[in-house]
This record gives C-alpha cells, structure tokens and sequence, in this order.
C-alpha cells in the first residue's frame, strides 16, 4: 500500500494562507505522483503536503489548472460536486463501512459527508465543530491551493487516527464543463484503484499516512 510520511512540527507554528506558501511547509515531503487512473495520459500537476503538531493534522494541495471552473448556484455545498476539487477520505478500516469524506473546491467550500459501503452516503453529516476543521483556498496564476487543518481529537473521535496512522484516499475532481446539465470531470487519485471504471469509493483508492516524530 502507498505512503506517505507526515512530518512533526512544534504546536501552533502553522496558519493557514492559501495565498502563500508558510515556511514551515518546506518541512514537508512534497508528494506530486497523481495520475490519471483511468487514462493513458499525464495529468496536470497535483502536489500534497501534510504537516502536524500537537493538536492539529495540516493539510495542502497545489493544484495546476488553467481553467478553475466552480459551480455557484445557491452556494451550497452540494454545488463542490459541480466544480474543480480536491478530496481526502478517510476509512477506519478497509470495510468502509463507515468512511468519511471532505471535497473541497477552490473557493473553499467543503463537502462533507459520511458514507456506508456501498455508497450509502449521508450528505446531511458534518464534520464534528468548535475549529475541528479549518479550510482555506484560493486561486493563482497557475491554478488554485487548497489548505487545511483538522483537529487530531476529532480524528481520534472518529476513529480514524490509530498508531499515528490515517488510512487515506487523495483525489481531484478535474472538472472539464459545469453543469449543461451535468458537469463533466475528469477523475485523478494517488493511489490507481482496482477497477475497470472510475470509482473511488472503494478499498484499493486509499493508501496510508504515517505521522513521524
């Protein structure tokens, strides 16, 4: 299984700034193998780093895009669906059963949900609150970042982090047209999934965080 080692740093050292990169980012293993698990091509780039202290587990995805398309309608968060973004599941075990999922676009939206196996999700489930999960995004030149922290209690709550392991899916949605009617997207993953068609709602897609002393 693949993985990726999220290094230590000291408590509170961290903002999120979307629009710049934090020194303390250069700590990082910068993690760029995504691909297209579906077709033969090379995807534009995809860079992910993660980070965390004491009390928080620090995430970042560098996005290359030439065209960030966002579906805005009523604004809510069904509309991430509809528009470019970058994902992270998270399973407690390889039965998914339950799982949970954050998509989050370049506006900073979040959709967040918790799902059974087989897609049996649940839309109207959030993320435990009181700044257990802080997103903030933005768009550049060459695409659009996405940062974020996630409290390592409300990780543990869930029964997620376990001998300082997250087993983790790492996706992008690369949306092609918004909704006319329906959006097209073009799917990328980190880990290739073990299926004939694109679905990531599976145990093959994740792959494994192993935070570092």
């Amino acid at each position: 299984m693949k993985t990726y080692q999220v290094k230590h740093i000291i408590s509170n050292q961290l903002t999120l700034d979307s629009n710049t990169l934090n020194p303390f980012w250069d700590k990082a293993n910068v993690m760029s193998d995504f691909i297209f698990p579906w077709e033969k091509e090379e995807p534009p780039r995809t860079n992910f780093r993660a980070l965390y202290d004491d009390n928080y587990f620090y995430f970042r995805f560098d996005v290359e895009d030439n065209n960030v398309l966002t579906h805005i309608k009523i604004d809510n968060k069904m509309e991430v669906v509809d528009s470019d973004r970058v994902e992270i599941f998270f399973r407690q075990n390889e039965e998914l059963n339950p799982y949970y999922c954050l998509e989050m676009d370049a506006r900073g939206r979040i959709l967040d949900y918790v799902t059974k196996y087989y897609r049996d999700f649940d839309y109207d489930w959030q993320w435990p609150e009181n700044d257990n999960l802080k997103v903030e995004a933005s768009e550049n030149e060459n695409g659009y970042v996405v940062e974020g922290a996630i409290s390592l209690s409300s990780l543990k709550e869930l029964g997620l982090l376990k001998d300082n392991t997250l087993e983790v899916g790492l996706y992008r949605g690369y949306c092609m047209q918004l909704p006319n009617p329906e959006a097209k997207l073009r799917w990328i993953s980190w880990v290739k999934p073990n299926s004939e068609k694109p679905d990531f709602h599976i145990p093959s897609s994740f792959g494994i965080l192993e935070l570092k002393s």
